[in-house]
């Protein structure tokens, strides 16, 4: 597609160390400039040295290990042809509102580049996915049944209406396999037997509804949040009794209470082995 530009225009995206756009760093990034006056895209892809540890999440995401990188430059050494490379062009991406764009504007300063996006058109194709396919109970009926709700936000409209989703989605799927991003195939996970669908939906990563405590790659629960994200939720509380007592006064959900109260005593009984 010949896109109508009146200012050039660069697609890029970024691989980093991990999902905090202050305190992690890019590994890899890619971008394709499309210029204004009809020549040809310009791509341009580089690994980067980031310096700090890539946590094992992002690993298991971008496949990109310490040695991939590690006899490769640091951001500073390439800030130079990047900067130029992007020039004053507009940017694009997915997601790359929240992530990419304010990730690339900290690793430009602290190099002393000043990374302007005050003046630069952001183009965000997520943003045009959830307007137009918007997530929410009616837009789910009406593509799945064709139906609209009626009396939306009364409960048992609504409840009506998630039935008639489910069941829409059971007739829509029931003979599609999925396959994920790595390529493993599941056969008819979507069908009708509430067990197969909960399999399906689940998030295997996750210990409690409200996402503070998960899996790692080790299958070792971590924190999910905070200034102790990623680590070891039992190790961690034994060695600062103050933040297991802080988690026990604040708003957290019982269920996060609890299990950090039995991670506890598991670790005890470890070292008491």
């Amino acid at each position: 597609m010949n896109f109508n530009l009146d200012r050039d225009l660069c697609f890029f995206d970024i691989e980093s160390t991990g999902l905090n756009v202050i305190r992690d760093r890019i590994v890899q990034i890619a971008v394709i400039r499309y210029f204004a006056d009809g020549r040809p895209p310009e791509e341009l892809e580089l690994l980067v040295n980031p310096g700090i540890p890539i946590s094992e999440d992002a690993m298991a995401v971008h496949g990109i290990t310490p040695a991939d990188v590690a006899n490769k430059p640091v951001f500073g050494q390439v800030a130079d042809q990047l900067y130029a490379f992007f020039g004053n062009s507009d940017l694009a991406g997915y997601n790359c509102y929240r992530f990419d764009v304010p990730l690339l504007v900290e690793e430009f300063a602290r190099v002393g580049y000043e990374f302007d996006i005050e003046n630069r058109r952001i183009i965000d194709s997520q943003r045009i996915f959830y307007k137009m396919e918007p997530r929410t109970l009616k837009a789910a009926l009406k593509f799945y049944k064709g139906e609209k709700i009626e009396n939306a936000h009364d409960a048992m409209a609504d409840v009506r209406a998630t039935v008639a989703v489910l069941e829409g989605q059971i007739e829509r799927y029931q003979e599609e396999d999925f396959e994920d991003s790595d390529g493993n195939v599941i056969e008819k996970p979507i069908r009708n037997d509430m067990q197969s669908i909960f399999e399906f939906t689940m998030d295997d990563k996750m210990i409690d509804v409200t996402q503070r405590l998960k899996f790692n790659g080790q299958g070792v629960v971590v924190f999910n949040f905070g200034k102790y994200v990623g680590k070891p939720v039992g190790e961690t509380l034994y060695n600062d009794r103050q933040y297991y007592n802080w988690i026990q006064d604040k708003e957290f959900s019982v269920q996060v209470k609890k299990k950090v109260t039995i991670l506890l005593e598991e670790y005890k009984k470890q070292l008491n082995r």
